[in-house]
């Protein structure tokens, strides 16, 4: 709790935009069949390692634009499966111990801010790779005894991003200050 006024408001550097890690082409397609990816999470190559501030709209319309357009040509030629088997919950339980997902959800943030943020180098990368496989461990072998649940599977969303997002980092020297 800060008092805003009595008490100096910390000011910090925080990263608020990423050139994203998914090679899209002009159309926002992936080279992974039927993902397209947009704004910050697609790399369109148009901002090179970086972009000025305020300077996303363009990309985030035109890409969206035809990302969508070629999204529909492609759902229109696939056949969907309509019949979906009810899943089954044998053999698993609600996690007990959500406090588990939650203090790994914070590591995480912690994690990323701390080492995958603006200022990167090599040691730091590692020292966040090493991290967050030990969360990675944990949060599988929670995930194979529980039935699922939101937050569980938002914390093993954000655990592949940051796996994906500093062997990204660790790869392009350029990002690193």
């Amino acid at each position: 709790g800060i008092d805003i006024t009595r008490d100096l408001i910390p000011v910090v550097p925080a990263a608020h935009y990423l050139c994203g890690g998914i090679k899209v082409d002009k159309n926002g397609r992936s080279s992974i069949n039927n993902l397209y990816a947009i704004g910050e999470a697609a790399s369109t190559g148009l901002h090179g390692a970086n972009r000025l501030a305020s300077n996303s709209l363009m990309e985030a319309v035109v890409f969206a634009d035809r990302a969508v357009k070629e999204a529909i040509k492609a759902v229109k030629k696939r056949k969907f499966n309509e019949k979906i088997p009810e899943w089954d919950y044998r053999g698993t339980k609600h996690p007990e111990e959500m406090v588990l997902i939650t203090q790994n959800y914070k590591e995480m943030q912690q994690i990323m801010s701390v080492y995958v943020g603006i200022v990167r180098s090599d040691l730091r990368l590692q020292r966040a790779l090493s991290r967050l496989e030990i969360i990675y461990r944990e949060t599988e072998a929670l995930y194979k005894k529980s039935t699922l649940s939101r937050k569980l599977c938002e914390l093993r969303n954000l655990i592949n991003v940051g796996y994906l997002t500093i062997k990204m980092a660790k790869n392009f020297h350029e990002s690193r200050g």
